[in-house]
């Protein structure tokens, strides 16, 4: 654009009001002002815009035709405005979240649940997939935060340690009981274990094959409810969060096996974009999380 957006805004509000003397008062600027910028334009146009006489000022039949198109794009941009404002206070939007079924349910649900409550007016959209290409997607902008389990050395992305997990395993209720269980041990029951695609499974799989033992499991599933079900009912033993077990540990329904020494813990996190800002709603969802990590109420939930 040749000519500078303030001269067009210039000759929008001096043709809206038919005055120089208003237009000037509206944006707070001098008549002289006024002039000198119309005049400018219309050089730079090689085109004149009003004409002027005793009465005040109209436009000309080119300045009537240049008055539409810049009448359509003040308005195209404080509709921009309007919408950034929106934004901004929240009213409206998206937020793309990635992550895992087990991470959704067992974890997020409870901030979607409050974050929905406080700003209804934002688009929750969920993407499922496994971590790395959970990741891809927040690089690509495609998301705007992926939790997934760590850790995740990745340059291009900041990862915020968002919970600690501690990876247990659990049997049924009426389990002969002992006082502690070596891995060997523990290792001889039947196991019930996530997929080996998941990054629980592998975090697990891969510390016991350090220690030269190698998992068979008799049951394998995809679903994390069925961890606690499965074992609740004695078909074997499963190997789950204890983050996520609490409710069912509480009542009895699966009993936690001492594991000697314990599976070292493992953090949750947030990954978003390292360059660039996050958006209104990406910030506010991050901040329930931040917030989550010294609350009671929005602690992770167990479904069981």
């Amino acid at each position: 654009m040749k000519n500078r957006l303030d001269a067009y805004r210039i000759f929008y509000e001096t043709a809206r009001c038919a005055s120089f003397s208003t237009a000037a008062r509206e944006l707070y600027i001098s008549q002289s002002a006024i002039s000198q910028s119309i005049r400018q334009l219309e050089e730079s146009l090689n085109t004149r815009l009003f004409v002027r006489s005793r009465r005040g000022i109209s436009l000309t039949r080119e300045g009537e035709l240049l008055f539409r198109k810049v009448e359509t794009a003040m308005s195209a941009l404080e509709q921009g405005e309007t919408l950034l404002a929106r934004l901004h206070h929240l009213s409206e939007g998206s937020l793309i979240i990635a992550a895992g079924d087990t991470i959704t349910s067992q974890y997020l649900l409870p901030y979607l649940e409050r974050f929905h409550a406080t700003y209804p007016g934002i688009r929750i959209e969920m993407a499922n997939s496994y971590s790395e290409d959970m990741l891809q997607q927040v690089r690509e902008g495609k998301a705007d935060l992926a939790f997934v389990n760590l850790p995740v050395p990745d340059e291009d992305l900041c990862i915020e340690p968002c919970l600690t997990v501690h990876d247990i395993f659990v049997c049924g209720p009426e389990e002969e009981e002992k006082e502690s269980y070596s891995w060997a041990e523990i290792s001889e029951f039947p196991l019930i274990l996530l997929e080996e695609n998941s990054t629980s499974r592998n975090y697990v799989d891969t510390l016991f094959a350090e220690r030269g033992i190698r998992l068979h499991p008799q049951i394998e599933i995809a679903a994390y409810d069925l961890l606690i079900r499965f074992a609740s009912i004695h078909l074997g033993v499963s190997c789950v969060i204890e983050e996520f077990t609490k409710k069912a540990l509480g009542k009895g329904t699966v009993r936690k096996m001492n594991l000697q020494p314990p599976i070292p813990p493992r953090a949750i996190g947030c990954a978003y974009l390292r360059e660039g800002a996050l958006s209104s709603a990406a910030e506010a969802f991050l901040a329930l999380i931040r917030e989550g990590s010294q609350s009671a109420d929005l602690r992770p939930s167990d479904i069981v």
